[in-house]
């Protein structure tokens, strides 16, 4: 199953050298032939790269193509999608708000936002935008809840934060999170009444000049520079992507922008926050977000690269020692998209590398040969290296899957008709995606990814994504497992699937009938009051649209039409209530089916 593209670190560091050769009078000599190969080693689609030295660009360039059916090469010009490089825009003006005394990142983030509720009161009355700044909260990723389950609301995804459990105390544990960076996009707009959108672009694209850059797909499309997304099937396979939409959750990852444009904001962040002589951001913020807010790793000297001192994490940044220099650098990963922003403050060097490939190494080789070379450090060939250890992480993913197939149960069947594990499933910290059975087929439909459940053994099933254009690959097994359960009365009640491994156990989405289309006059045959012993069961229309049924003494239930003259209690779907016709089509009465029995309600003539 296709992986989920996300943020990484893409900084792996070389053995230090005992001298410090001098820098080459073109330290660029030669490029156009390294990076040649480098595209053809990894099967990617093209490139850029700007480097920013002091107060000035004195590299920029474009390498492949940014779209390979129509030929049209990259240029410094052409827009890629930098993912988690936008990490740094937004908490930059959650810095901006700062020093305009209208936010405090030291106070409780729900004084500026509410309606932001945490799993519990703990977190609610302790997280701070700095906590989030710094991914410091005591959240895992919980990232399938915005990937797979995608939304076009943001106050959606924010609702979906209170549900999502904690696996470590807040400030105890560095855990990246991107809903802690839609959550500051959302404090900007509450406090600026304006959107996450309009701040950037007023507040940072305009002064820094980043006229090619733009915040959404639609407008990515528009641009005449675009670069087309790429990833790779069986590992050498160019395949074209669709763009991934992040709207809901853009404050996280949603810019598009140019090296060009990426050679600017770095400039500012080179230069104390100035831009030809302009302040864009505070002095003071730029100091504190590259500097270390909280330790992300034990940034101990491994064997193989002994002069990595480090890991931490600013304000959006990432915080290592690269053989000797202290670096500031962010990866971003989306759907067909791979960056790198880095900055070498102590030197003054920046450098950006925007690549059309998924999941690439592309900009960490193309980086790291570029800030060997104006560090004046000795020669590596990164891309050999990094080949090395992507070759024997794949093999070592092929021998768990190997384990993974061999502990199968064979000849085992689901214990259900597939009918019987059709419909809504849900989880509130989730979303809801819907289970259909065609045929000998189960398929599960998210928003925007389809997947067809392969049988495992019982009721445990493979996803395998099926892909728009080349359908599923049978091959590509993951250690996802999709997991049906059953209530006390043999009823398929939910799913369990191990979708957040830092939980260590599954997240549960309970499963709902999918519910059938019925006339406001089909409603209205069901319409009445109903006796059971001493008790009068009512059922009424609202809004010709909704049949509700209310037992004396508890609130109302509102009923979902799931079969023919059957319904579930939406707020307790393992309660079902068949509805009884006679020949002559009236209704008579109502089984109503619960876990402790079934219970008959004969209707009261009128």
């Amino acid at each position: 199953m296709k992986s989920i593209l996300l943020w990484v670190l893409l900084g792996l560091l070389s053995p230090a050298i005992a001298q410090r050769p001098h820098r080459p009078v073109d330290p660029f000599s030669g490029l156009d032939t390294v990076f040649a190969r480098v595209l053809k080693d990894w099967h990617a689609a093209g490139f850029a790269v700007a480097v920013v030295e002091k107060k000035k660009v004195i590299y920029s360039k474009g390498f492949g193509y940014r779209n390979l059916d129509s030929s049209l090469p990259v240029t410094p010009h052409t827009v890629f999608a930098i993912g988690s490089c936008t990490k740094a825009f937004t908490a930059a003006l959650i810095g901006l708000l700062d020093r305009q005394g209208r936010l405090d990142i030291d106070k409780p983030v729900r004084d500026y936002l509410p309606e932001l509720k945490f799993y519990n009161e703990t977190m609610n009355s302790t997280i701070t935008l700095r906590d989030m700044m710094c991914h410091r909260t005591g959240l895992p990723r919980h990232d399938y809840a915005w990937y797979l389950f995608n939304s076009g609301s943001r106050d959606s995804l924010i609702r979906r934060i209170q549900y999502q459990e904690p696996t470590a105390g807040v400030r105890e544990k560095w855990q990246y999170n991107n809903f802690m960076f839609l959550a500051q996009g959302m404090v900007v707009q509450k406090l600026t009444d304006s959107s996450w959108e309009s701040n950037i672009a007023e507040r940072l694209f305009r002064p820094l000049g980043m006229m090619e850059s733009n915040l959404s797909v639609g407008d990515l499309q528009k641009s005449p520079q675009a670069a087309t997304g790429y990833g790779l099937k069986k590992d050498s396979l160019i395949q074209k992507l669709d763009y991934h939409n992040v709207e809901a959750i853009a404050p996280a990852g949603a810019i598009n922008s140019s090296v060009n444009d990426m050679a600017a904001w770095v400039t500012a962040w080179l230069n104390s926050g100035k831009y030809q002589d302009k302040e864009i951001l505070p002095a003071s913020y730029i100091n504190e977000a590259i500097s270390a807010q909280m330790v992300s790793g034990g940034g101990v000297p491994s064997k193989e690269a002994p002069d990595i001192f480090f890991s931490s994490y600013g304000f959006g940044w990432s915080l290592a020692s690269y053989r000797g220099h202290y670096r500031v650098e962010h990866g971003g990963n989306i759907d067909g998209f791979t960056a790198s922003t880095c900055l070498f403050p102590s030197d003054s060097i920046g450098i950006v590398v925007l690549c059309n490939q998924s999941s690439s190494q592309v900009p960490a080789i193309v980086r790291n040969f570029i800030a060997d070379r104006l560090l004046r450090l000795g020669y590596k060939d990164w891309s050999t290296y990094l080949k090395s250890l992507a070759d024997k992480g794949r093999a070592d993913a092929k021998a768990a899957a190997t384990g993974r197939v061999a502990r199968g149960r064979s000849s085992t069947h689901p214990s259900h008709p597939l009918e019987d594990y059709a419909g809504i499933y849900s989880n509130p910290g989730y979303g809801s995606m819907e289970v259909v059975a065609d045929g000998d087929s189960l398929w599960v439909n998210f928003p925007h990814v389809t997947w067809w459940l392969r049988h495992h053994h019982y009721d445990v099933f493979d996803p395998l994504e099926k892909d728009p254009v080349t359908g599923i690959d049978t091959t590509d097994d993951g250690p996802l497992k999709v997991q049906f359960n059953m209530d006390q009365g043999g009823n398929i009640s939910s799913i369990s699937m191990n979708i957040e491994p830092a939980l260590n156990k599954p997240i549960v989405f309970s499963r709902t009938p999918r519910p059938s289309s019925l006339t406001p006059a089909d409603l209205q045959r069901y319409a009445g009051e109903y006796q059971i012993a001493n008790v009068t069961i009512k059922c009424y229309v609202k809004n010709e649209a909704t049949l509700y049924l209310v037992v004396p003494g508890q609130p109302e239930y509102e009923l979902v039409p799931v079969g023919k003259d059957k319904f579930v209690l939406k707020t307790l779907p393992n309660f079902e209530e068949q509805f009884v016709v006679n020949e002559k089509g009236e209704v008579t009465a109502i089984l109503s089916v619960q876990p402790n029995g079934t219970f008959k309600a004969v209707r009261r003539q009128p």
